[in-house]
């Protein structure tokens, strides 16, 4: 009975190591690669590829997490958010995390190998925008750019697998979504300024400073902007756009979560970001299902 709650207790760590337990980063992570996978095909997404960069989503976002904290292992104890990490508080030792990240991300690419060779190439630079953003905190003004094009890689990748190609419109996306992405992540930056400041970490939250607010709302706008443009591209229809007025709604609720920068309320606003993406995904479902 001990060595069974010894395993599950190590279990459970792992776990809150790789994020599992707050899927929020997943979905935002998620949006993008099914709004690129959904134009890229049509509306007809080959499901075994749908299967394939769902489930290397959920792998490259949990080794990711677990090379974030391995990097902020000097940190994240002086973070009152953070402070509870199994990395922080010795739960889960340097080795184990490094030996967990390695054989997540040989797992996500044993997944990519059933894939084309452009696709196979581009994840190598996945990769390495996964395995050096938690860096970028150290000397980037805002690292949350940085995050964004991570995020959004699977953008060209998703194009890559169903076309063997990558046209514009994928890095008109991409785009996009490195401007939402500043958006959601200074939202989230914002609740740990004070401590990233003592700390010496670098956000967008800290270099915006008091116009915070306004960037981040420029960038919701930007992002939008974009989005549309994207559909103009590929010549999606009225059902689209009602989804980016939906996506607009989602953003003018963040300005009234975040205008008083109370903390909560921003986290708040952070973990709203998944409607957003929600809402553009719906958009592009329904202008191949419904036009």
């Amino acid at each position: 009975m001990m060595i069974n709650s010894a395993i599950v207790k190590k279990l459970d760590a792992y776990e809150r190591l790789m994020r599992l337990d707050k899927p929020i980063g997943i979905l935002l992570l998620l949006w993008p690669t099914l709004w690129a996978l959904w134009v890229a095909s049509n509306g007809r997404p080959d499901w075994l590829i749908l299967l394939i960069f769902v489930s290397g989503t959920v792998l490259m976002r949990s080794a990711g997490c677990v090379m974030n904290d391995l990097a902020d292992s000097k940190y994240d104890g002086l973070v009152e958010r953070t402070k509870n990490r199994p990395l922080a508080i010795q739960e889960v030792s340097k080795k184990e995390a490094l030996l967990l990240a390695a054989a997540l991300t040989l797992l996500a690419f044993i997944f990519v190998c059933a894939l084309n060779a452009l696709t196979i190439a581009l994840s190598l630079v996945a990769l390495f925008l996964a395995m050096t953003y938690p860096w970028t905190k150290r000397f980037l003004a805002i690292p949350q750019a940085y995050l964004g094009i991570a995020f959004a890689w699977g953008i060209p990748m998703a194009f890559a697998a169903s076309n063997n190609s990558v046209p514009s419109v994928a890095w008109v996306l991409l785009l996009a979504n490195v401007c939402w992405a500043i958006a959601y992540d200074t939202e989230y930056a914002m609740v740990d300024r004070d401590d990233d400041l003592k700390i010496g970490i670098l956000s967008s939250a800290i270099t915006f400073g008091r116009f915070d607010v306004l960037a981040v709302m420029i960038c919701y706008a930007l992002s939008l902007m974009l989005l549309a443009w994207a559909g103009h591209l590929v010549n999606l229809g009225y059902w689209y756009y009602l989804g980016l007025v939906l996506a607009a709604g989602v953003a003018l609720r963040h300005y009234f979560l975040i205008r008083e920068r109370v903390k909560a309320q921003c986290f708040q606003a952070f973990l709203h970001n998944n409607w957003f993406g929600f809402a553009v995904f719906a958009g592009v479902v329904a202008h191949y299902c419904l036009t």
